[in-house]
């Protein structure tokens, strides 16, 4: 099974395609019960986006901005859920977004050779084939200032902060930093990366964890973690 939290609700793909869903649902977001042939799910703020066998893609909870609005979606590969925006990647490397645009977070219609997207509370990244990043949308804490960046291989982003993992193992991260969430720049040996809200952690080559940021909920105790591996395709 592979898991995907929102912000007060779980979300489960199961290895036959279906869906299980827990906690709060005043908006109908856990009501995936008749959801099937799912091959990726992404929980946002008080909604979930499904992406089925057939490219198309499904929505369930608040759509107050249209970000639930993607029945009309197709050739979709991969998914990523905003606060209040959702982006589709495209099999031919394009990018397709729904959802709040007051910071131009949707404004992704002339991407091309994207590889990866993903959506914070009012931003949005993409990795490029070429190991490049761009994103666009709001950036008042810098957490859009990542043209300089090369030789990424994976993005995640949190609320209002972006982190790249480079070739090499090494992070990159930029944008809101109250919490220390964007201080990676001595991490090393760094095999993926999750961003929080305000934490971010990464996963060591040697099943470690290591993470910054707030830490109110303990979100960031994971020191004796070990054996942690990245899910099989």
């Amino acid at each position: 099974m592979a898991t995907n939290t929102g912000n007060a609700h779980t979300v489960g793909l199961q290895s036959d395609g279906t869906v299980v869903a827990v906690g709060w649902n005043k908006d109908g977001q856990c009501d995936t019960g008749d959801w099937h042939d799912m091959v990726a799910v992404s929980a946002g703020w008080r909604r979930t986006i499904g992406l089925k066998s057939d490219g198309t893609v499904v929505a369930a909870g608040r759509n107050t901005k249209g970000q639930c609005a993607v029945s009309g979606w197709h050739d979709v590969v991969a998914v990523t859920a905003g606060d209040w925006h959702t982006v589709g990647l495209q099999a031919d490397g394009t990018v397709i977004a729904v959802g709040n645009n007051r910071y131009h977070q949707c404004e992704v219609g002339d991407w091309r050779g994207i590889v990866s997207v993903a959506a914070g509370y009012l931003h949005t990244v993409a990795l490029k084939s070429d190991g490049t990043v761009q994103a666009v949308g709001q950036t008042k804490a810098g957490q859009c200032q990542v043209s300089g960046w090369r030789g990424i291989v994976a993005i995640a982003v949190g609320s209002s902060h972006t982190v790249g993992l480079q070739a090499d193992g090494t992070l990159v991260a930029t944008g809101w930093n109250e919490y220390g969430q964007c201080n990676v720049s001595t991490w090393h040996d760094i095999v993926a990366v999750a961003a929080g809200c305000t934490h971010t952690i990464g996963l060591r080559l040697d099943g470690t964890l290591i993470a910054v940021g707030n830490n109110d909920y303990g979100q960031c105790d994971i020191q004796g973690w070990h054996g942690i591996r990245l899910p099989e395709n």
